[in-house]
Parts: structure tokens; sequence; C-alpha cells
């Protein structure tokens, strides 16, 4: 048959990414034969027995980035349990946090009423209340609370962490949920894990090297900066720092590449860097002082960065204040200053 869905199976397949069923072709009167003959042919993929998607779809879910969402799709529909709900990593990656590298593709579940592994998926047996599920179109997965405390009992603690800095950040999750959340799940298994993640988050962290760099500070003993301080100057929001010692007048900056090699805002990147550099000479004038790190500097050679901001920390920031620092109390989603 040519590639062209019969009009009913393509709506059908419009609400549910691309996904249609064996049991829709043949009520829109497409044969088996037929059905085999356009997966042959290139045309359709068959993703499961008796599920399909077009080759065209797949590849759109896959160049935006959503092949994981029709995978729980496709999952879930072949599963067909109404007591299981999407969790774990795969509702991480639906909401849109920050994901571990090397992550296994699997499709996650919990069900309070079974235990089940099959191709592509995991199955954890587990309390699912009522109001720790939600729906997302065509899906049903856990809530951000308790996707982070899942996902904090597994993971290791810095995308733990920078999953739980990013949550509250996006307007995902309160701390009253996690906190409620968290105290409900304490006696699951690595519920400690989880504690200590939900104690080392901040929700006003912008970045995973801005969660990164805060962790490296705590293991290293050195006294906690304040995150995500605004500087201003003449009446003038001029920058906003990652950290702000506030007597020694430091700042301290974590740069990744991706921010001037792919900037927002549609700039170029000399221009981000050169509007980078005019503001933090501005800064400097009034006496403030920057360390800047990249995600090297966390690494194996640690010793003379912790030296360095030691060092600053001795030295008294100016006796006159031209500037103004102003800690922000929650986090903000990044935003040009203009």
């Amino acid at each position: 048959m040519p590639p062209q869905l019969p009009g009913p199976v393509r709506v059908a397949a419009n609400a549910r990414r691309g996904l249609f069923s064996s049991a829709e072709l043949t009520a829109a009167g497409v044969t088996e034969r037929e059905a085999r003959t356009a997966v042959r042919s290139g045309a359709w993929v068959r993703l499961r027995r008796g599920l399909f998607v077009t080759a065209d779809d797949l590849t759109v879910a896959e160049a935006a980035g959503r092949r994981h969402e029709l995978d729980a799709l496709v999952v879930t529909t072949a599963l067909a349990r109404p007591t299981a709900a999407l969790s774990h990593a795969t509702a991480a990656r639906l909401w849109g946090l920050p994901l571990p590298t090397g992550l296994p593709p699997d499709v996650r579940l919990t069900d309070p009423l079974r235990w089940r592994t099959g191709p592509g998926y995991v199955m954890a047996k587990a309390q699912l209340p009522d109001d720790e599920v939600t729906v997302r179109g065509q899906l049903r997965l856990t809530t951000p609370a308790r996707t982070l405390v899942d996902t904090a009992r597994e993971w290791p603690e810095l995308p733990a962490v920078a999953a739980l800095d990013a949550a509250p950040l996006r307007g995902l999750v309160t701390t009253e949920q996690l906190q409620a959340t968290l105290d409900r799940h304490r006696f699951a298994p690595r519920a400690p894990l989880a504690v200590r993640a939900v104690a080392a988050a901040d929700g006003r962290a912008e970045t995973w090297l801005e969660t990164k760099g805060r962790l490296r500070f705590r293991a290293a003993g050195l006294p906690p900066y304040l995150p995500q301080v605004e500087l201003w100057i003449d009446g003038r929001l001029v920058k906003v720092v990652d950290g702000w010692y506030e007597d020694a007048a430091v700042a301290v900056e974590f740069d990744g590449r991706v921010e001037y090699v792919r900037p927002a805002y549609g700039d170029r990147p000399e221009d981000v860097l050169f509007d980078e550099k005019r503001r933090e000479d501005l800064v400097r004038a009034t006496g403030i002082r920057f360390v800047r790190l990249v995600d090297e500097d966390l690494g194996p050679g640690w010793a003379s960065v912790e030296r360095r901001v030691l060092r600053e920390l001795e030295v008294p920031g100016p006796a006159e204040r031209l500037f103004r620092a102003v800690p922000r109390d929650v986090g903000r989603v990044r935003a040009s200053l203009g």
C-alpha cells in the first residue's frame, strides 16, 4: 500500500506523536500484508508488535529530541496498565530535567501492584499515591516532586542535586512539595541519599556547572558563598554573579563554554564576550574582585583553585562601596540584562 496513512489512522497518530496500531489499521481496511509491505519498504517502522510509526514521524520525533517520549508511549500502550506511571529517569526526561550521562535507554515505570521487566522497559513495584501522579498529554507519569525523590535515591550526588536545583528554578516544584514527598518516602530504599541531595540543593543555580561548583566548594570546606547576587552601580543592575562573598567583595563565576559558543537571544559569540568584558570592567572598577572558574578547574587542579579562593578572602573588600549587592531570594530563569 502507499505510505499515506488512512485518514482515521492519521488523526489517531497525530494525537500520539505519530504512533498507530494494527487494530486501527484493520479498522480502516488496511490488511496485514499491506502493513508488512509498508514496513519492508521503509515507509513505516514497527516499534513493537502491533505498534507502528511512519518513518517521517520518527525522524521528526528524533530531531525534536522526543524519541524517548515516543518510546514511553509505545511501552505504556503495549503494557496497557492503568495503575502504572512513567517514573525515575523517564519522568525526569519528560519534565525536562538535567540527566546524568550514560543513562540506559530503558523506559522506567512504577506500579503499585507488580514488578516487571521486558524489552526496553523496567517497572518497579512501589506505592504510587494519587497526588504523586499526573498526566501530560497521552502520558501518565510521576509528579516532579516524586520524580526528584526517586532519582535522588538512585543517581550520584551531582546529577541528583543538579535536577533538584533545576526543578524549582523552572517552576516545577516548591520546597514544601518536595519536603512532603521526601517525608512520605523516608523509609524507601536508599532514602538517606535523597535526604542528603535535597539538603544540598539550592533552587537558584542556573546551570549544571554552578551546581557542580557549589558542591566542590562545600566538599573542600570553603566558606559558603551567597548564590545569584545582583550587582547594582549607580542605580543600574550591571551584573548577576553566580556566587558572592560580601566581606571580601569577591564574585565567583562559573563559565561554561556553551554560553559563548551557542549564546541565547540570537547574539553572536563575539558580542557576548565583549558585553561580558564591558560589564566586568565596570564592576572591577568599584573594587570587586572575580574568581572565574571553568569545569576543568573543578577537577585534578582544584588545590590551586582552593588556595586562590582563600587568598582572595583574606583581603577585605573596599571600605567605600560604590556598588550595591542584592542577593536573590529565589532563582530566576537566565535572562538578558539589556
